[in-house]
C-alpha cells in the first residue's frame, strides 16, 4: 500500500482563559442566587439545593485547571453562562470555519504547503455549527483548496477517523493531500450551571495534514502504520441538541439539548475498550506497547488516561510518554489528542512509534499508530 504520512499539524487557541478559580466564582454565586430564590421549596423538600463547586473539587475530578474559551465574559455572567457571540452574516466566514482555517494554516506552514496544494478537507469534531453548507467546503474555499470536502461527527474521536478517512482517500486515488481540521467550541454545548460537569470543556481548533510519504517534505513527518476504529452503542454520554427539537411535543427541558454524561460508567466502561484497541491495533502491527515511545490521548480526565497507559505497560507511565494538556486545555473533544501530539513531537527522532487516540461519546475510539521518519 501506499505510504501515507503526517506533514504538519497546527493549532488554534482562543485568547481568552478561565481559571477554576474564576468559574467556581461564578458557578458558586449563581447557586446562592439560587438557593435563595427558592428558598421555600427548599425547606419544604420539594425542591433539593444546589450543591458549591470547588478548585479543588476540579483538579481532584479531572486534573483540569484552567480553559480556553471563545467568550469569557458570557460564561462568567450568572444571568448568561454561555458565551456571547455575535450573529454573523451568511457573507461572513462563521466562527468555526475562522478557527479551523487558522489551524488550517499553520498546519499547511509546517508541512510547506499551500492551500491550493489540498484536494480533501475533513472538519471532523463533536458539533458541528450548522446543519449546511458544511463547514468542511466553507474552509475548501477560504483556504482556496480544490477537490472536495465534508464534514465527520463521530464526537470526541473525531480527529482519529478523520485521519482514517483521508488515509483511505489517499490509497484510493480520490485525493492528493488532505486536511484534517477539528474546531472545538465546546463552551457551547457545556451546562455551566451543573456541578459535575461546568468544568470540562474549553474551546480550541487543530489541524492535521495527510499526503503520500514520498512527497512529504515537512520539517518532522509521521508515517501512519495503521488505523482502527471502534464504535459501540451508549448513552452514557450524550447530547440531544437536533433540528427535531422545536418539533417535539412536550418540549425537552434546557439542559437536555447540552452536554451530561454518567461519568462512573464513562469510565468503567471506556477504560477497558480503549486499553483493548491500542493494545490489540499494536499486536496486529508486531509492535509492544513497551515500543511506543509517545502516547497522545484523548484529554478528558487525567485518571482515565494514567489508568489506560497503566493497563497498557503494567506500569504507571511517565509524564513524557503520556503528555497532559487538559490541565491548561480542559478537555477539547476531539481536538485533545492532536493537541497532546501537536505541542509534544519535537523530540522524537526517526524510528520512534507513538499512537494518537481519541475516544468518547458513541462510545467511538480510534487509534492512529504512526512512526517518525
Amino acid at each position: 500500500m501506499k505510504s501515507v504520512c503526517i506533514s504538519g499539524t497546527g493549532l488554534y487557541t482562543p485568547t481568552e482563559s478561565i481559571s477554576n478559580d474564576e468559574l467556581v466564582a461564578c458557578y458558586n454565586a449563581y447557586v446562592g442566587e439560587y438557593n435563595e430564590e427558592h428558598a421555600a421549596e427548599i425547606a419544604a423538600g420539594s425542591l433539593q439545593a444546589l450543591p458549591p463547586s470547588s478548585s479543588e473539587f476540579i483538579v481532584k475530578a479531572s486534573g483540569i485547571q484552567a480553559r480556553y474559551v471563545v467568550n469569557k465574559s458570557g460564561v462568567l455572567d450568572t444571568r448568561r453562562m454561555r458565551p456571547q457571540i455575535r450573529t454573523r452574516s451568511n457573507d461572513e466566514p462563521s466562527l468555526m470555519a475562522e478557527m479551523g482555517v487558522a489551524a488550517a494554516r499553520q498546519a499547511l506552514q509546517a508541512a510547506r504547503l499551500e492551500g491550493s496544494d489540498i484536494d480533501c478537507v475533513l472538519v471532523a469534531c463533536s458539533n458541528m455549527q450548522r446543519a449546511y453548507p458544511a463547514i468542511a467546503v466553507e474552509i475548501q474555499s477560504l483556504l482556496g483548496a480544490a477537490g472536495y470536502g465534508y464534514d465527520i461527527n463521530v464526537a470526541c474521536a473525531s480527529a482519529a477517523f478523520g485521519v482514517q478517512a483521508a488515509v483511505d482517500a489517499l490509497r484510493n486515488g480520490s485525493a492528493r493531500r488532505a486536511l484534517v481540521i477539528s474546531p472545538e467550541i465546546c463552551s457551547g454545548h457545556l451546562n455551566f450551571r451543573n456541578r459535575d460537569c461546568h468544568f470540562i470543556f474549553g474551546d480550541a481548533a487543530t489541524a492535521i495534514v495527510v499526503e503520500a510519504a514520498e512527497t512529504a517534505r515537512g520539517e518532522r513527518n509521521f508515517e501512519i502504520l495503521g488505523t482502527r476504529l471502534q464504535t459501540q452503542f451508549s448513552s452514557n454520554i450524550r447530547n440531544n441538541a437536533g433540528f427535531l427539537n422545536s418539533a417535539e411535543v412536550p418540549p425537552r427541558p434546557w439542559d437536555d439539548v447540552l452536554f451530561r454524561q454518567e461519568g462512573r460508567k464513562v469510565f468503567k466502561e471506556v477504560v477497558p475498550m480503549v486499553s483493548e484497541l491500542i493494545a490489540g491495533h499494536l499486536a496486529d502491527l508486531q509492535l509492544a506497547p513497551a515500543q511506543v515511545k509517545r502516547f497522545w490521548l484523548h484529554q478528558a480526565n487525567l485518571s482515565m488516561n494514567e489508568y489506560i497507559t497503566r493497563r497498557l505497560l503494567g506500569r504507571d507511565a511517565e509524564r513524557a510518554e503520556a503528555p497532559v494538556i487538559l490541565d491548561e486545555y480542559a478537555n477539547t473533544s476531539s481536538a485533545g489528542s492532536v493537541i497532546a501530539f501537536h505541542k509534544y513531537q519535537q523530540d522524537l527522532v526517526p524510528g520512534d512509534v507513538g499512537v494518537l487516540c481519541g475516544f468518547g461519546a458513541g462510545y467511538s475510539a480510534g487509534s492512529v499508530i504512526m512512526r517518525r521518519i
